[in-house]
């Protein structure tokens, strides 16, 4: 057996027991029987296990699957697309527009807002700023790619928008409600707990159609590799596949950004984690593995929080994702010299 198929079944394998841990495993003490005959069907004469299981675990878990692998695959797609190994959603300012277009709900609208974020309008209110934030940059974004020809100045570009998000941002807090503050620093922290069931098809559908999009660009992005004068050489658009891809990344990050918060280090760290348990740069490989460790770490982390919240207050998760990212990207800077 080859090694890409050892590790595909040991990340499977691994995937599994985790998102298995995740419904099994959480701040409430419920046998797994129980949580077994709920999952299968069977109502459970405890209306508070049963509402515990299927609308906070299973949701929970199944957002982190599909918020893992979205922003894994849209790190990859940007890293590839400007061959900038440090590339990703937060270094091209789309997790700060995203992050902006919250702060503008929460801060500017205060209370009024916040106080119905647990109904279905206030969290659609945020969602849809947040997604709409994200979107604005990338279409900058694309549109400047029209433009700049030079990748390293694109970078540049995307770092100077995420420069300017946080400078507003700061402005909003300081002239925002005390409330106001506390909800966007909550929001800020990322929870895979808050999407609902009622709203699961459609970030499903939307991460799933998204990722349909990228593996389509698999070969544009293996020509990509070599440069772009050779993909020119073998019929490839480079510009049309740039602003492409850049579409797609942008689309992942902003659903999950919008959903989830702005989770760190997992669209930067993650692609170079399958790029060095497959040693590979073939995209028709990379990346499937990347959507599997990008979910297996994000339900890992989910699985952490958790088992700490059994010890108290569960933990942020983005207080857990840098301890995963920040020594990948260390080994990274230090390999490369």
């Amino acid at each position: 057996m080859s090694r890409t198929s050892i590790c595909f079944l040991l990340l499977l394998a691994s995937l599994v027991v985790l998102c298995a841990l995740s419904l099994f495993v959480g701040s409430a003490s419920i046998p797994a029987a129980d949580v077994l005959s709920i999952l299968l069907g069977t109502p459970s004469d405890n209306s508070a296990w049963q509402f515990i299981v299927l609308s906070s675990r299973l949701p929970a878990m199944l957002t982190a699957l599909l918020c893992g692998a979205a922003l894994a695959v849209s790190g990859l797609l940007l890293q590839t697309a400007f061959r900038n190994p440090l590339a990703g959603p937060g270094i091209f300012g789309i997790t700060n527009g995203a992050a902006l277009g919250v702060a503008l709900v929460m801060l500017l609208l205060g209370g009024s807002v916040m106080s119905a974020v647990a109904s279905l309008p206030g969290f659609l209110a945020v969602l849809l700023s947040a997604f709409l934030g994200a979107m604005l940059v990338t279409l900058l974004l694309l549109v400047l790619s029209a433009w700049v020809r030079s990748n390293v100045m694109l970078l540049i570009v995307g770092i100077m928008v995420g420069y300017l998000s946080s400078s507003a941002i700061a402005l909003l807090n300081y002239a925002a409600t005390e409330e106001g503050v506390r909800s966007y620093m909550v929001w800020g922290l990322g929870s895979f707990e808050g999407v609902p069931m009622s709203l699961m098809p459609l970030f499903s559908a939307t991460v799933v159609l998204s990722l349909a999009a990228a593996f389509v660009l698999a070969k544009p992005l293996n020509a990509l590799l070599l440069g772009e004068r050779y993909a020119d050489s073998l019929g490839i658009a480079t510009r049309r596949v740039r602003s492409e891809l850049l579409f797609v990344s942008g689309m992942l990050a902003a659903v999950a950004t919008a959903f989830c918060g702005p989770i760190a280090f997992i669209g930067l760290a993650v692609p170079h984690v399958a790029r060095l348990l497959l040693g590979t740069q073939n995209h028709r490989q990379l990346l499937p593995a990347t959507l599997l460790v990008g979910a297996l770490t994000a339900v890992a982390c989910h699985v952490a929080s958790g088992l700490l919240g059994r010890l108290g207050s569960a933990v942020p998760i983005n207080a857990l994702t840098p301890l995963v990212g920040a020594p990948v990207i260390i080994y990274v800077i230090l390999k490369g010299k």
